[in-house]
């Protein structure tokens, strides 16, 4: 294994029990007294050598360290403190080397413990960078992730010279070193910036780059680079360090960004449910496939539900009673149409306006319906409240058909609703239908005459429409 060769203290050498041991018997065996010198001939064992004395170099690869001196030229004792000069260093070697993997341990074991505690990606980024900064020479680094909407790498934590392109995007995927290490997955040194031909150069000079992607199991989520304006000859360690210390980054950043997620799908779920049935939130939240909102034809089927002479009930209770009252009401009717898979679109003063269908498909919405009514009249029949009982008489109208639903309204607000000619004759069967009556469209009857029990209404005729409409009632 090729190790860093570390400088040897020959005075320091020379000095050791056993190196003197070795000293005295060789010159025993020379029958001459021995001479160390070092490389700027100062005598450091034996005294002063006279000028007729042989040397002999002690080498250390293409350094010399000093001579041996004797009365007969000591070859093999230069050759033998070669060699323990030679040990001597692959010793320190493997001592730094034991040092650097500690080090390396250590902060990889701080990193981790550390991290841990953080769900932010830039508070993770900046200790990244603190802590990479005390192992690694540099005047600059940052952290750099991926920016899905603009494709680019961006700045999200730094220091030095990248402090300030915090938050822009500053790479595409494949442009500049960084977009080369994105990439490929692969980190790199580069000692000579300048004669790379990847560099885009920026304000402040730069001299050397070490760079390393954030790799997670499946994926790179960015970059994590230290740079030094002066040549800082950076070495395959460091870059191992690096490379190590990037995929704990990467890992603790994608735990963070699935707990935002997670903390941004509940906000979601939890004002789906306002308006749709808990298992069809869940369902829309934990889709794969996204659930568009946008305006659009589709068929669905509209209920109309509204209390009968409900502003002569206001006149005789005050608001606080009234408002108690209603959100009583409302709990009890949204709960009905929840469990028939309907969607609460609106409340209008006590009127209450759902859809079947919407926004996520609905086979047999019709039959959900009018089934949601029955049970809404039933439940108000039995409610147990007294008051609301013998005060809170619904009338309710229902049909069915193509229509514009979706987020409708001004770039300042917007409702997710529905628009056309079926949802004005839902209101209108609302508005003459008596207390405890469900009345509905002709295609709703054709829909679910094989489930429920109908009687003709008769003929009506809607504003906006020339021919009459043929309406029917609901028996329960």
């Amino acid at each position: 294994m090729n190790r860093q060769t570390f400088p040897i203290n020959l005075d320091q050498l020379v000095t050791q029990q056993r190196v003197v041991a070795i000293l005295e018997d060789m010159g025993e065996m020379l029958h001459s007294p021995i001479w160390i010198m070092d490389s700027h001939d100062r005598c450091i064992f034996g005294g002063l050598p006279p000028a007729t004395a042989h040397r002999v170099p002690i080498h250390l690869e293409d350094k010399t360290l000093g001579w041996v001196l004797a009365q007969v030229p000591p070859i093999a004792l230069g050759h033998t403190l070669s060699l323990l000069a030679e040990r001597e260093a692959e010793r320190q070697a493997l001592a730094y080397e034991v040092l650097d993997i500690y080090r390396e341990i250590n902060l990889l074991y701080k990193v981790s413990a550390t991290l841990a505690s953080h769900l932010e990606p830039t508070e993770i980024a900046e200790l990244a960078i603190e802590e990479a900064l005390h192992i690694i020479r540099g005047n600059s680094a940052s952290v750099m992730l991926l920016n899905e909407e603009a494709g680019k790498l961006a700045i999200i934590a730094g220091c030095g010279t990248a402090s300030h392109l915090i938050g822009k995007p500053i790479f595409d995927t494949k442009d500049g070193i960084a977009g080369n290490i994105f990439s490929s997955g692969q980190g790199e040194i580069i000692n000579d910036v300048m004669a790379d031909r990847r560099f885009v150069a920026g304000k402040n000079p730069v001299s050397s780059i070490i760079c390393a992607p954030l790799c997670t199991k499946d994926s790179v989520l960015g970059v994590i680079n230290i740079s030094s304006e002066d040549p800082a000859y950076y070495k395959a360690k460091d870059l191992k360090l690096l490379t190590a210390l990037g995929t704990q980054v990467a890992s603790a950043i994608e735990n963070a960004q699935l707990h935002q997620n997670k903390l941004k799908q509940e906000r979601i779920r939890s004002q789906l449910r306002r308006y749709i049935p808990a298992q069809l939130a869940n369902a829309i939240v934990d889709s794969n496939e996204s659930i568009s909102l946008a305006p659009a034809h589709k068929k669905i089927t509209i209920l109309f539900s509204d209390i009968r002479n409900f502003t002569s009930q206001c006149e005789i209770l005050g608001p606080e009673e009234i408002v108690g009252y209603l959100n009583e009401y409302f709990t009890a009717m949204v709960d009905v149409i929840f469990q028939n898979q309907g969607t609460v679109n609106k409340f209008v003063g006590d009127m209450i306006v759902a859809m079947f269908g919407a926004p996520t498909e609905l086979p047999n919405n019709e039959e959900n319906a009018v089934k949601a009514a029955i049970e809404m009249q039933r439940c108000l029949r039995d409610f147990p409240n007294p008051w609301i009982r013998e005060n809170f008489i619904t009338g309710i109208g229902i049909t069915s058909g193509s229509v514009v639903v979706g987020n409708i309204g001004s770039p300042h607000h917007l409702d997710y609703t529905a628009i056309g000619d079926e949802v004005n004759l839902a209101s209108r069967l609302q508005s003459i239908a008596k207390g405890g009556q469900v009345l509905v469209s002709s295609n709703i009857y054709a829909a679910t005459r094989h489930i429920h029990t109908y009687r003709n209404f008769g003929n009506l005729h809607v504003k906006g429409k020339q021919e009459s409409v043929e309406v029917f009632q609901a028996l329960y």
